[in-house]
């Protein structure tokens, strides 16, 4: 299975439409954005992926619910603690650091993905896969990417837009 991961889109449509045109093409249907989505627009321009959304610091949490909830095949909350291809995910944005490190120092996940700090990551910490994709969007000047993990041989691809 293979799963896209984005974050700190911050309303940049052209960026996440960009994202999901390299989703399709590589065959991804389930989606991870780590949070800081910002607003109700870029949930409407990932329909047709099932999209676990983690809440971000620059989120406007109403219209944001009520985007996702409209999607459907979208889930909003602070921590996802997700179960796929028997493998235990924890999804967080990652600006609570104290729920961060609890993430981290528990052992229990195989992958904690985040986001936040707009900055690409892929270490271990014990028995768990720490990712970040990196930012969508936002006024730094970092490279835009997005990640994709394929559970089923533990390699992630980093892509930068």
């Amino acid at each position: 299975m293979k799963i896209g991961i984005l974050s700190d889109t911050h309303d940049n449509l052209e960026n996440v439409r960009r994202a999901c045109d390299l989703f399709a093409r590589e065959g991804v249907t389930l989606l991870l954005h780590c949070g800081d989505v910002c607003g109700p627009t870029v949930v409407e321009a990932l329909e047709g992926f099932t999209v676990y959304f983690a809440l971000g610091n620059m989120d406007r949490i109403g219209p944001l619910e009520m985007a996702v909830d409209a999607l459907q095949e979208g889930r909003l909350a602070r921590l996802h603690e997700l179960t796929l291809e028997g493998k235990r995910v924890a999804l967080l944005h990652g600006d609570d650091s104290h729920l961060l490190q609890r993430c981290l120092l528990s052992g229990t996940y195989a992958y904690v993905i985040h986001g936040h700090t707009h900055r690409r990551r892929d270490l271990r910490k014990g028995p768990t896969r720490v990712l970040n994709p990196g930012a969508l969007g936002g006024v730094r000047l970092e490279a835009r990417s997005v990640a994709i993990l394929d559970l089923s041989s533990d390699h992630v691809d980093f892509h930068t837009l």
